[in-house]
């Protein structure tokens, strides 16, 4: 959600602004706009929509420094007006911003009366104040700055210029990502080492309520009393290569195909040269430890949550909870007396989780955090981390991402189950299961032909579908109808069989899409006994079944893999129909309409 890039002391300034916000696509935007500098002039250029028409209105724009962003519209509407950078009053001045200032409005009237906007943002208010105490109160930049910061209520990630110095960006960040890029003479900022990966992959972090002061050959972070602080670099775990679409047309098929790979690097990473199952002994203590597992996520990753629960609780014999982290982050229920939160996030940014995160670390609650993303907020700012080796994932729909989560909880479970002596999770050979879920994936990938055909039948032109299950099929229908519904726009909803007779079974009529998951022997006559009762009120009903409980005339037919992992393999065959559906409705795969990959306000 949003994006932020900043480069001092190189000629191509504008280049590297330009590639750094097209790595930053996947984020989700409406606008997007550079601000470039140099020894005798500066431009600034906007434009609504995509990189690609930017890119086009800055031929010819040069200089050694800038700022560049991409906005997901939340003060005012798509504009360029409203597009960042922002410049103050007397134009001096120029800001990019993510995140959401709480007291906007209060500054407004507060303290920049006679001021005149051209947007509807809380970030040109905030670019105006800054200007306010230079211009009209006779502070230097880093003053003023350091002024208005204390004066701003919310999350934020800035990257300031002053057009009269193109030496130097400052920088600040309040519960919004934001980082910087050490080059060869050169440096960087941006909210995602992503976006400067072509660049260099050496990255510093900065803390909340930090300002830093970016030049060519130096970067000097602040508090904001001004006391120095000393940052050791790293080392970013990206390939560049990683980041292509390569001979993809979407990201989001490159990142469904990857999943077999992603599965057998997931083995790598939490195995042994014995083959065993290999966790930090401090994690696995801190599960140990624990009364009850409380499960803190939003979305996607809230749904591998609940696929993860019953292996969680049979193998590790400790009760698990979940939680929708916009939720608890105002409304924290009674907790046991020794509990655990697991917070599992994709990016390791996401605002909703972190608020939670903040209170935990405020009442002593032990944590654990499940991302894909080293160095990530949720990763620092947490006691453990379990990453998820999962490698970029640019498609604003999740896929491999998820799938790696119910993988490593997987390891997780069985290793704390076999520390706490449980025969399951001694008996559960998750190496050789998981090697299998990576077969079956395999074997559904290969019968994407067929899958298409299935899906333009059914779904190219319907305004509505249902997800149907029971058990852990479920909770994958749950991620189903949420994979459907958020690229091709059907309104689509997962629903436990079962409860189609307690009222979802009204929406049903002739012609609805039903689609039934099957896997669970015990279960799977009960679902299909529930496709009979939409059948008979008119519904098109696909099925997709594995071996175990698959009969003639099943749709979709999946290799046996174990019931733990089955939410993986499962899933899969809904993503391509996700996939396929909205390639059917000739909409935008990678992007969807109003939704941000990272959301990283709250």
């Amino acid at each position: 959600m949003c994006g932020i890039v900043g480069v001092v002391g190189n000629t191509n300034a504008t280049d590297i602004l330009i590639q750094g916000l097209e790595k930053l696509e996947y984020r989700g935007y409406d606008s997007a706009g550079i601000f470039v500098a140099g020894d005798a002039s500066s431009q600034l250029v906007k434009a609504v929509g995509r990189i690609a028409e930017l890119a086009a209105k800055t031929e010819g724009v040069e200089g050694t420094a800038g700022i560049g962003h991409t906005r997901w519209a939340t003060h005012g509407k798509p504009t360029e007006d409203n597009a960042h950078p922002h410049r103050s009053e007397t134009e001096r001045f120029v800001l990019v911003h993510n995140g959401v200032i709480e007291n906007y409005l209060e500054i407004k009237e507060e303290y920049l009366s006679g001021h005149h906007f051209k947007g509807q943002t809380d970030t040109e208010i905030a670019v105006h104040l800054i200007g306010k105490f230079v211009e009209e109160d006779g502070l230097s930049t880093i003053e003023s700055f350091k002024k208005a910061l204390r004066i701003i209520r919310g999350s934020y990630a800035f990257a300031l210029m002053d057009s009269e110095d193109a030496s130097t960006i400052y920088v600040s960040k309040n519960k919004s990502p934001l980082l910087i890029g050490l080059g060869d003479g050169y440096n960087m900022v941006c909210s995602d080492a992503m976006a400067m990966i072509r660049e260099t992959n050496q990255y510093m972090e900065i803390h909340d309520q930090e300002l830093v002061i970016v030049k060519a050959d130096s970067v000097e972070v602040q508090d904001y009393d001004g006391n120095v602080k000393e940052r050791d670099s790293y080392t970013a775990e990206l390939d560049l290569s990683d980041i292509g679409k390569g001979t993809y047309p979407y990201y989001m098929l490159k990142e469904i195909d990857e999943q077999p790979t992603v599965m057998r690097k997931l083995i790598q990473a939490y195995t042994d040269d014995k083959g065993q199952v290999t966790v930090d002994a401090k994690i696995i203590k801190a599960v140990q430890e624990a009364d009850r597992i409380y499960i803190l996520a939003a979305g996607t990753s809230y749904h591998a949550g609940f696929a993860s629960k019953k292996m969680l609780e049979e193998l590790t014999d400790t009760p698990v909870e979940l939680g929708i982290s916009s939720e608890w982050g105002y409304g924290m229920p009674l907790l046991s007396k020794k509990p655990l939160f697991v917070f599992i996030s994709q990016s390791g940014e996401t605002a909703d989780s972190r608020q939670v995160l903040v209170k935990a670390n405020e009442l002593g609650i032990p944590s654990l955090t499940v991302t894909n993303v080293p160095g990530s907020t949720l990763s620092r700012e947490a006691d453990h981390t379990m990453l998820l080796h999962a490698g970029p994932e640019i498609a604003v729909a999740s896929t491999k991402a998820y799938t790696a989560q119910i993988a490593t909880l997987a390891f997780l479970a069985k290793a704390v189950g076999e520390a706490n002596g449980n025969e399951k999770a001694k008996a559960f050979d998750l190496v050789h299961e998981l090697s299998l879920v990576a077969q079956s994936i395999e074997s559904t990938l290969s019968e994407k032909e067929v899958i298409d055909e299935k899906v333009a039948a059914l779904l190219s032109e319907t305004r509505n579908a249902f997800y149907i299950g029971r058990g852990q099929d479920y909770y994958v229908a749950m991620e189903a109808s949420l994979k459907l519904k958020e690229i091709s726009y059907i309104q689509c909803e997962g629903f436990a069989a079962g409860e189609l007779k307690h009222g979802t079974i009204a929406l049903i009529e002739d012609g609805t899409p039903v689609i039934a998951l099957l896997s669970d022997p015990v279960l799977a006559s009960h679902t299909r006994g529930n496709i009979q009762e939409v059948v008979a009120r008119g519904a098109k009903v696909l099925t997709i079944a594995e071996e175990n409980v698959a009969k003639e005339g099943d749709d979709i037919v999946l290799n046996n893999v174990h019931p733990y992992l089955s939410p993986i393999s499962m899933v899969v065959p809904t993503q391509l129909i996700a996939y396929f559906a909205t390639l059917h409705r000739g909409l935008d795969i990678d992007k969807p309409r109003n939704l941000a990959k990272s959301v990283t306000v709250e």
